[in-house]
């Protein structure tokens, strides 16, 4: 432009600022129209860190799964009636009481078609000490003098799977419901008032007219798992279906009653962006994480065929003694429980493929079937939570083990002691004050700073003004040197940077 004269040069520099006037504001609001479309609508729910849907950018620091507590055995399967089996267990939390469920073969090596299958049952009151009741419901074993609470010619024993219904406006008598069946009839629902006396829904002298969800939609020949989905306003169900013929899977239906069903659909699995490598989930466990039910936590069976640890002559002194010897195929597979996420729809995530419980020392839980989780993950102190698993399948030592968690401590970000920082993605919230569940080292902390969309420091939110959080808190809150009041930055797009050393962030939340 140095070679135009002055005219010429100043037409031009006009033309330009004319342009810029118009395209900036355009560029301006398609950006922010960018940024409104990303934003997280966090409002007051809580987010517990197993996935990277709230992580924009880990630097130093890393997403991390835990290693569950082992707490010990709660009961043996020590009964006539209980065959050492228990497995597709479930756990539910009543208001003050817990209630176990789990099936059993009062007849061993019938079948999973048996009609000697049958429900047990117990309970507790902190979700640590178990009983079985007689009941006095069901004759087994020459006695009624027994813990079932359920049993019916049909297969339905073979995976039946109680939950507690929260649907809003359900019927009292409708507040447990369950699910149970088999690939050759599809599976039939069931109801209680008390959890105890179950009634089935739908009679009909045929029973491929009673089945809710019906033959052909999956080969429901394991535990399949229902439940009201707060989030998605519908009953869910996580089923055993086949993945290309070749893995034991899972596929999802839905449905608004409980009766009439949605075609089932296989789930997806990603890992980082990619899809998970199949494998056997025998099992699935999915169910909402009780203190953030938007998100879905699936313990599940990881099974490995064909992958032996251990021989028959390793198993024999095991079962010496026993009134059978250890079966040819209980030493031909071994499984543990894996750690999947899914925040609704036909996709689970499985940011950690490693396993969550890696089967313990000893022969007797390295064999077919055994380590496979109960359903569902219960409160059981004021800063723990417990699920449970059942052991030695088969085996005259068969029992079910209680494993511990702190709250929200699936996972966590976790910066070393040289330090590390996370940055959110865009969200907004509602409340006044940010609620952390954490822990530090002595020598660690945990600083906060809250940035605009476009990642430059809040004034009174940034870094420098930010207190160090030292300790170890279930309900920590983020505190500033100004007054740290957030219900002037309610509603608008923000991002949250955690400047971390020799510390933990499990969750958090605004209230």
């Amino acid at each position: 432009m140095k070679h135009l004269i002055p005219e010429a040069k100043n037409a031009l520099l006009c033309l330009g600022m004319i342009c810029l006037a118009i395209t900036w504001p355009a560029a301006t609001r398609a950006q922010e129209a960018k940024v409104n479309e990303s934003v997280i609508e966090l409002g007051t729910r809580r987010e517990i860190f197993v996935d990277h849907h709230l992580i924009e950018r880990l630097n130093g620091a890393r997403l991390v799964l835990h290693q569950p507590r082992d707490e010990g055995m709660i009961f043996k399967f020590d009964q006539p009636w209980e065959g050492n089996d228990g497995i597709y267990a479930a756990v539910i939390k009543d208001g003050s009481k817990y209630r176990f469920y789990y099936r059993v073969q009062t007849q061993p090596n019938k079948g999973d078609t048996d009609p000697n299958q049958a429900i047990c049952y117990a309970e507790s009151p902190d979700g640590i000490n178990w009983t079985k009741p007689e009941l006095g419901l069901y004759e087994a074993a020459g006695s009624k003098k027994n813990n079932i609470v359920f049993m019916t010619q049909l297969p339905v024993c073979n995976n039946f799977t109680p939950f507690l219904d929260t649907r809003p406006g359900c019927p009292a008598g409708e507040r447990f419901k369950a699910l149970g069946g088999y690939r050759s009839l599809g599976l039939f629902a069931y109801v209680s008032e008390d959890g105890i006396a179950w009634r089935k829904i739908r009679e009909n002298k045929d029973p491929l007219q009673e089945a809710v969800i019906k033959k052909g939609q999956g080969r429901f020949d394991s535990q399949n798992s229902a439940f009201w989905s707060e989030a998605e306003g519908k009953y869910v169900c996580y089923l055993r279906e086949s993945l290309g013929g070749s893995y034991r899977w899972i596929a999802r239906t839905t449905s608004p009653d409980f009766l009439e069903w949605t075609p089932a659909e296989l789930m997806e699995a990603r890992c980082n962006d990619k899809a998970a490598p199949p494998e056997h989930l025998y099992t699935n466990q999915t169910h909402p994480y009780f203190r953030a039910p938007h998100i879905y936590i699936a313990i599940a069976a990881r099974f490995m065929q064909g992958r032996s640890a251990v021989t028959p002559e390793q198993l024999e002194p095991i079962y010496r003694g026993a009134d059978k010897p250890a079966p040819a195929w209980i030493s031909k597979d071994c499984s543990e429980a894996v750690f999947m996420t899914s925040r609704g729809g036909n996709l689970y995530d499985r940011t950690f493929m490693e396993a969550f419980i890696r089967p313990p020392i000893g022969f007797e839980n390295w064999t077919s079937r055994a380590n496979y989780p109960a359903l569902n993950v219960v409160q059981t102190g004021p800063a723990e939570m417990s699920f449970y698993v059942h052991r030695s399948y088969t085996q005259p030592g068969a029992h079910m083990r209680r494993y511990s968690l702190r709250l929200d401590g699936f996972a966590s970000i976790q910066a070393p002691y040289d330090g590390g920082e996370v940055l959110t993605r865009v969200l907004t919230f509602s409340g006044r004050q940010l609620r952390l569940n954490y822990s530090t080292g002595a020598a660690g902390g945990i600083r906060v700073e809250i940035q605009t969309a476009d990642g430059r420091p809040v004034p009174g939110f940034s870094l420098k003004e930010s207190r160090e959080l030292l300790g170890n808190e279930i309900e920590g809150t983020a505190a500033w040197t100004g007054s740290g009041e957030l219900a002037g930055l309610a509603g608008t797009p923000i991002r949250l940077r955690f400047v971390m050393k020799d510390a933990d962030i499990y969750a958090l939340r605004f209230e």
